[in-house]
């Protein structure tokens, strides 16, 4: 992961991580893996509420902002705010890309795309479901 915990609020030991999350979670929230498309249990999420953390809960995307890119994961167009989220340069894989992760606790969500021009940003926030909870907002 291209991260340095210092720069978070939240700060746990690898261990706490590991005895937190599942391994899959693990896997992609603090090691920058990544889901299959089309996988995601939140793909095809469409009630209103607020997206967090799969690792620390923070807020990070409101519902209003998710939209179906056709990608096979959940994508969004703007975070809850501009410290919710934190922009990493990802160089793996042979390329370069902009890396998002939480601003709480510094955990892996996905990428950040330029690509996305039916929204009112142009950029497609393409997170995987399992870096990401669901909080339903009380009617």
């Amino acid at each position: 992961m291209t991260t340095d915990s210092t720069e978070y609020t939240l700060k746990k030991s690898d261990a706490e991580w590991r005895e937190e999350l599942d391994p899959t979670r693990y896997s992609i929230l603090r090691e920058a893996a990544t889901e299959r498309p089309w996988s995601g249990a939140l793909l095809d999420e469409k009630r209103s509420g607020v997206y967090t953390c799969g690792a620390c809960n923070a807020e990070l995307f409101p519902s209003g902002t998710k939209f179906d890119s056709g990608s096979g994961w959940p994508s969004f167009y703007e975070a809850i705010n501009p410290d919710a989220i934190k922009l990493v340069t990802d160089e793996s894989l042979g390329m370069v890309r902009t890396e998002v992760v939480c601003g709480t606790c510094g955990s892996h969500l996905g990428h950040l795309f330029d690509d996305a021009a039916q929204t009112p940003t142009g950029e497609r926030y393409c997170m995987n479901s399992l870096s990401l909870e669901f909080k339903e907002k009380a009617e």
